[in-house]
């Protein structure tokens, strides 16, 4: 069976796919649910789930017709398999994943190990004895870079010829640019669009508002004696730029709040490790402990030493202003309601 399933629709005027139906996610040591049973499915990591790869998911629920339409993907993430001690900067864990592919029309996600036996299975093996023989798909929609097979030894063209050999459909969907002339859309360019603090840039190859999910820590509760009450996360190598953003909180209880964060080292206090400190606009309550999702709505300055509490409280407020007016005039589609 499924290990979670959830009804997902996004609202209205988002220009988001609507789908009221059950998504169901089988993760890595769940077998394939009846209701994914012969499924077609869109193949990668999709980091990010960019606009790139919505183009993949487009394909797979228009191939899949009456059969199940859904995503096939890795954990951990194989760069992260063949370089443990190399940390990367993820757009998307995997629970910002599953709730990106909740409301995409699709019927699931299935989730695989990514472990020494499959990167060291060749490229007939994965088609032959993974996708057919152990999960039983019946066709498979990748982009134009995918690689697979021991050593990457699999290029789409190879996929396609095994995929036919085995009976299974594939389809190769070519790479997407956000305007014509510039270069496809990927994960890195986002990366680089987050470490430069550009949200907009991000968030337009996005196609929706960039977030981060974390439990809210202790911290030292400055926050409290300057008027400024914060949720505190850590977030795990994170390359976004140090700075000051206007947000929107999505609670465990499903409730959104407009805020303004800093993530950075608080260098006017005691440069630490970085932080993403939260301040929730017009809210009273304990959130310590709570898997929060914050996503990111713009830019507002970048992190600064201020030579007293007094002055960074001001400009605080003058933040605050900035992060309500930025709040209000953003259009991005959310993908948290």
């Amino acid at each position: 069976m499924p290990s979670g399933e959830e009804n997902a629709a996004p609202p209205a005027g988002t220009g988001l796919p609507s789908s009221r139906k059950a998504f169901a996610i089988c993760r890595e040591d769940d077998a394939i649910p009846p209701e994914l049973a012969g499924a077609v499915v869109a193949l990668g990591n999709f980091d990010g789930v960019h606009r790139g790869h919505r183009a993949l998911i487009e394909a797979v629920r228009h191939e899949a017709g009456s059969r199940p339409a859904a995503v096939l993907t890795f954990e951990p993430h194989p760069r992260a398999f063949f370089a443990p001690d190399q940390p990367m900067f993820r757009l998307s864990g995997r629970r910002a994943k599953e709730i990106v592919f909740a409301r995409l029309g699709l019927d699931g996600l299935i989730v695989r190990r990514f472990d020494a036996a499959l990167a060291g299975t060749s490229a007939q093996g994965f088609v032959e004895g993974w996708l057919r023989d152990q999960l039983g798909v019946s066709g498979v929609v990748i982009g134009h870079d995918f690689h697979f097979g021991r050593g990457r030894e699999g290029s789409p063209g190879t996929l396609a010829d095994l995929c036919a050999q085995a009976g299974i459909g594939c389809r190769i969907v070519p790479a997407v640019s956000a305007d014509p002339g510039d270069a496809p859309i990927s994960s890195s360019a986002i990366r680089a669009a987050l470490a430069a603090g550009d949200v907009a840039r991000a968030n337009a190859l996005l196609g929706y508002r960039w977030f981060v999910l974390a439990e809210v820590r202790h911290g030292d509760k400055r926050g409290r004696t300057l008027g400024y009450p914060t949720a505190n996360l850590a977030l795990d190598a994170c390359g976004l730029a140090h700075g000051i953003y206007a947000v929107r909180v999505r609670l465990a209880d499903g409730n959104l709040h407009p805020g303004v964060a800093s993530y950075g080292r608080r260098p006017t206090f005691d440069d630490g490790a970085p932080l993403l400190e939260v301040h929730l606009f017009d809210f009273k309550g304990d959130l310590y402990g709570q898997e929060v999702a914050v996503e990111l709505l713009a830019y507002l300055r970048g992190e600064e030493r201020f030579a007293s509490a007094e002055a960074l409280v001001a400009q605080m407020d003058v933040d605050s202003m900035q992060a309500r007016a930025a709040i209000v005039a953003d259009r991005v589609p959310s993908m948290l309601g």
